[in-house]
C-alpha cells in the first residue's frame, strides 16, 4: 500500500475498504489530494473543470478535469475552525489567528501594520463571568470548599458543589449576552478615557484610536470569558502614534472602569425574574511587553495564547459540537451531568426567551457569538490571509505549468472555470488515511519545531 501500512485492530469495513482503495489504480492520486488537503477530516467534494486559453490564438495553454481523478472528484479542505470537528483545518486556523493577533502587536507591513505600533500602549485583558454557585477549584495555595487540595487535572474542577442550587438560568443567560456584555464594554471604554484624558468623547476619537483582538473560551464550570489585546493608536489608526496623555496606566484604568460599569438587563418573563448581568469581579490586565523581562507577558506568549483558544468551543467543557433539539439526546450522547443541565436550562428558556434562540445554541450553553473577532484597524484580517495564500498557491501552479500571470499586463490569458458540489466527506478507508497523513504531517511540525533551536544556534555559530 505505497508508503502506508494497514494496522491491525481495524473494524471490517474500514479495512476491506482500505483495501479496495490499495488496489484501486488511483490509489497514489487519492493520497495525493488527502495529503493536499492536509488530513482533512471532512473534506469538500466537487465535480468540474477548468480552461486556459491564449486569447489572441485561441490554443488551449492548460485544462484539467475532475473526470481523470479517482472517482470523478476534487477534494478541498473543510475549513472547520474547531479542532473537534478537523484538526487540520482548525491548525490553519490557528495559524491565521496567530498572524492576524502577531500582526497587531509587533508590526507587519505586508499586513497593514507599520513596526512602530510596538511603541504603542497595549495590554492583555482577561473579563470573565461572575458567579453563578460555588464550584470545585484550586484557590490557590488553599484547599477547595470541598476541604480537598484538587490537582490540575482534577475531573471535578468547575462543578457546582450544590448542583441544585446552582443557578443554572442565570449561567445560560449570561452566555447568551455576552456578546452584549462586550459590545457595551467597548462603548464604555471609550467613554472612561475621554474622561481620564480630561477631554470630550469627540476631541478623544480626534486625537486616539483604540483597537483589539479577542477570543472567547470557555471556563470548566462552562461560562464564557473573553481574552482581549487592547491598544491605544493615534487618529489614523495603527499608521499614527498615540498622543502623549495616551498611556498605559491611562488604558489600564479606563479599562477597569469600563467593565465596572457595563449592564445588561433581563426583563422578567414567566417564572424568570428580572436579572441584571455584568462582568465578573476577576479581571485581569496586564501590559504587553516587546520582549519579556521575565516579568511581563510577551508578544508572542499572547499570540499563541488566543490562536489555541480560537479552534476551540464549548466541547471543551464535556459538551458537544453539534446541535442538540431535545433532553432525551443528552442521555444518548452521554453528556456530563452539569454540561448536560446547562443545555437542559438553555431548552427550558427556549419558549420563555424565543428571540435569544437559547434551543439552537444549547450545545454552546447558550452563546451566540464569533469566538474570534477584531476591530477594524487592529491588523489584517483572517480573509485576506487565506486571500494571500490561495494566491501563493495559485502563483507556484502558474509556475509549475508554466502559464503567465494573468495580472501582468502583458498577458493574454483567460481561464473559464465551472464547479459543482458532489459531495463531502470520505470512505472508511479514506477516513483512516486522512487520519494517518494527518499525525505524519503533526510529528514533522513537531520535529522542525524542536529543532529550529538548534539549527539557528549552529547557523549563529558559524556566523
Amino acid at each position: 500500500m505505497s508508503d502506508t501500512t494497514t494496522p491491525a485492530g481495524l473494524d471490517p469495513v474500514t479495512l476491506n475498504d482500505l483495501l479496495r482503495l490499495a488496489r484501486s489504480p488511483g490509489f497514489d492520486r487519492i493520497q495525493d489530494q488527502i495529503r493536499r488537503t492536509g488530513g482533512c477530516t471532512d473534506p469538500i467534494r466537487l465535480h468540474g473543470s477548468t480552461v486556459t486559453r491564449d486569447t489572441v490564438t485561441g490554443h488551449v495553454l492548460h485544462s484539467y478535469s475532475t473526470s481523470t481523478e479517482p472517482g470523478g472528484v476534487l477534494r478541498l479542505a473543510c475549513g472547520n475552525r474547531r479542532a473537534s470537528r478537523c484538526p487540520a483545518c482548525a491548525w490553519t486556523y490557528a495559524g491565521d489567528t496567530y498572524h492576524l493577533i502577531r500582526a497587531g502587536l509587533v508590526g507587519d507591513p505586508a499586513k497593514g501594520t507599520p513596526d512602530t505600533i510596538r511603541d504603542h500602549p497595549r495590554v492583555f485583558a482577561t473579563l470573565t463571568a461572575p458567579s453563578f454557585g460555588p464550584v470545585h477549584n484550586r484557590p490557590g495555595n488553599r484547599p477547595c470548599r470541598c476541604g480537598t487540595r484538587h490537582p490540575e487535572d482534577a475531573p471535578v474542577l468547575g462543578i457546582p458543589l450544590d448542583p441544585d442550587t446552582y443557578d443554572y438560568a442565570g449561567a445560560v443567560l449570561w452566555n447568551n449576552h455576552a456578546s452584549d456584555l462586550w459590545r457595551y464594554f467597548t462603548i464604555y471604554l471609550r467613554r472612561e478615557i475621554a474622561k481620564r484624558a480630561g477631554l470630550t468623547q469627540k476631541a478623544a476619537h480626534e486625537q486616539s484610536r483604540v483597537s483589539f483582538g479577542k477570543v472567547a473560551e470557555y471556563q470548566k464550570r462552562g461560562a464564557v470569558h473573553f481574552h482581549a489585546v487592547i491598544r491605544f493608536d493615534g487618529p489614523e489608526g495603527p499608521d499614527s502614534p498615540p498622543p502623549a496623555w495616551a498611556t498605559l496606566d491611562l488604558l489600564t484604568d479606563s479599562i477597569h472602569a469600563a467593565a465596572a460599569r457595563v449592564a445588561v438587563d433581563v426583563p422578567p418573563s414567566g417564572q424568570q425574574p428580572a436579572r441584571t448581568l455584568r462582568w465578573g469581579t476577576q479581571l485581569d490586565v496586564r501590559p504587553i511587553r516587546a520582549f519579556g523581562d521575565g516579568q511581563e507577558i510577551t508578544e508572542q506568549a499572547v499570540a499563541s495564547y488566543v490562536a489555541k483558544y480560537a479552534t476551540k468551543a464549548a466541547e471543551t467543557t464535556g459538551t458537544v459540537d453539534r446541535r442538540i433539539g431535545n433532553k432525551e439526546a443528552l442521555e444518548l450522547l452521554e453528556v456530563p451531568d452539569h454540561p448536560a443541565r446547562l443545555i437542559a436550562a438553555c431548552l427550558d428558556l427556549h419558549p420563555i426567551y424565543p428571540d435569544r434562540k437559547l434551543r439552537d445554541w444549547a450545545h454552546m450553553l447558550g452563546f451566540r457569538g464569533h469566538f474570534s473577532t477584531k476591530s477594524r484597524r487592529y491588523s489584517t484580517t483572517l480573509g485576506a490571509l487565506r486571500q494571500t495564500r490561495a494566491d501563493y498557491r495559485a502563483a507556484q501552479q502558474r509556475h509549475a505549468l508554466g502559464l503567465p500571470d494573468p495580472d501582468d499586463e502583458e498577458a493574454t490569458t483567460l481561464t473559464l472555470a465551472h464547479w459543482t458540489y458532489a459531495g463531502h466527506g470520505h470512505t472508511p478507508g479514506e477516513s483512516w488515511l486522512a487520519a494517518t497523513i494527518r499525525r505524519d504531517i503533526q510529528h514533522n511540525r513537531e520535529t522542525a519545531r524542536e529543532e529550529l533551536p538548534a539549527l539557528l544556534d549552529r547557523e549563529g555559530a558559524a556566523a
